[in-house]
């Protein structure tokens, strides 16, 4: 492979796109397939009881997650560049992007029916889609125009939340004052970011990265480790659809052998509350928020029908006035 041509870190032009398939690639995606697995079996885990609740969506499991969809939308940027410069092949690109955006539309739909009010609308293949049309107009410009939009995009929802992106129909942008319930919500903004440093980091690194990582190892060292990732990385959109069938199907069969210890409902109640009011970025204290909603909750005769299932947060007056009750209540102190 050539050298790279570089006149200025602004200027830099990479390397056509290499023959065959790069193996440092294929293993920091088989990496993070890996890594995405463990992270769905823990949310599993939650889900069915095993572990506590809210465990995968605080703390260092969050931290994982989002260094995990990191990684995935830096690493598709990266690709953009080795697939679609310096010419652009339109027909190559558009059945990578129906393949994408088709698998995206099909995890919505799942998920709206196994679960209608947390349905992934715009998660991380949705996110992959939308940044793979914007990445063709960074193709042409230079790398560090790349890293100043990715810098803009990460820093975006510190500072231009408004209102207005409240609407259900803009939630993708990402600039909501109050966050949206789904189990994968990965917005354009700030995840536009990460795609856009991979793109940046294949225009100006690529050529001294692939000389420097895909030297063979000696006496074949190496190879066998490197299999599954391979394979995965390989296949790595089919692995995304049915891994977490498969994952969800035997913690569900080992609950029929093993069913887990259920916690108290009321604190269950409680730490879900909790969970779910931190990750919408209250404007109340959420366990004095969540303790005066128990309270009324089982005042008014309504615990036990929730608890049951038998009443739709989202649309029951009652809740909503409770929830109403307790912001005020809260925010005055009493």
């Amino acid at each position: 492979m050539s050298e790279l041509n570089v006149t200025s870190p602004a200027t830099a032009t990479p390397p056509p796109p290499s023959r065959g398939r790069l193996v440092f690639i294929d293993v920091a995606r088989g990496v993070a397939l890996l890594a995405m697995a463990l992270y769905h079996f823990v949310w599993d885990l939650e889900f069915f009881g095993y572990v506590a609740a809210g465990t995968a969506g605080t703390g260092g499991w969050k931290i994982f997650a989002r260094l995990i969809a990191s990684s995935f939308l830096f690493l598709a940027g990266y690709s953009l560049v080795l697939g679609q410069w310096p010419k652009l092949r339109l027909g190559g690109f558009l059945r990578r992007f129906a393949k994408i955006a088709g698998a995206a539309a099909l995890i919505s739909i799942a998920t709206y029916f196994a679960f209608p009010d947390t349905f992934i609308f715009f998660g991380i293949l949705h996110a992959m889609a939308a940044a793979s049309l914007i990445g063709l107009i960074f193709l042409r410009l230079p790398a560090l125009v790349s890293f100043a939009a990715a810098a803009a995009a990460i820093a975006a929802p510190f500072y231009l939340r408004a209102p207005i992106f409240d609407a259900p129909w803009l939630w993708w942008v990402g600039l909501s004052e109050t966050l949206p319930r789904s189990n994968d919500y990965v917005p354009l903004l700030p995840w536009l970011g990460p795609f856009l440093l991979g793109l940046g980091t294949a225009k100006l690194f690529h050529t001294r990265l692939a000389a420097a990582l895909t030297r063979p190892p000696k006496d074949g060292k190496g190879k066998l480790w490197m299999k599954p990732l391979l394979f995965g990385s390989r296949h790595s959109l089919a692995i995304y659809l049915i891994h977490q069938p498969v994952l969800i199907g035997l913690v569900y069969l080992f609950s029929l052998i093993s069913p887990p210890t259920l916690p108290d409902p009321k604190q269950a109640y409680r730490s879900n509350c909790v969970a779910a009011c931190n990750q919408g970025n209250p404007a109340v204290p959420c366990e004095a928020f969540c303790g005066c909603t128990l309270d009324l909750l089982v005042d008014q005769n309504l615990f036990d029908s929730l608890n049951r299932g038998e009443i739709n947060v989202s649309t029951d007056e009652r809740i909503a006035r409770i929830a109403r009750q307790c912001t005020m209540n809260v925010q005055s102190g009493d």
